[in-house]
């Protein structure tokens, strides 16, 4: 069996584990924190509430440049590390927005995020040009 878009489809199913497991988090904090709806202006509620959102604000975008830059045949094997490195960026993200020890990954996750995006997009328009 040949799977047309394997690292589409595994980023895809990254994308919606990471998301459940940031959904999981969120849950947590609200549980401990006895918030049950909105953020309740607690600082812990915001800051998970937040790397949620922030890996749903890019997840989609990062998804259909891999997607779209992996059925023009241009994306050879440098496509699934940058998937990896984007996955594992948003994973210190998430972790680092909690502050504490691992701060440092929220400010890694925010420039893997950017890279990855910024990145994903000029290969698309160099493909678009041709020069690729």
């Amino acid at each position: 069996m040949s799977i047309l878009v394997p690292v589409t489809l595994s980023s895809a199913a990254a994308a919606a584990v990471l998301a459940v497991w940031l959904m999981i988090r969120v849950g947590q904090v609200r549980m401990s924190e006895k918030v049950s709806v909105g953020d309740g202006g607690n600082e812990k509620v915001i800051r998970r509430m937040r790397a949620h959102a922030n890996f749903v604000e890019s997840a989609p975008f990062v998804v259909l440049l891999i997607g779209a830059i992996e059925l023009t045949g241009k994306g050879d094997a440098w496509l699934a590390y940058v998937a990896g490195a984007y996955f594992i960026g948003r994973i210190l993200h998430g972790f680092g927005m909690d502050g504490g020890e691992l701060g440092w990954g929220r400010s890694v996750g925010i420039t893997v995020t950017m890279l990855t995006l910024l990145g994903l997009a000029v290969v698309a328009v160099l493909i678009l040009m041709g020069v690729m």
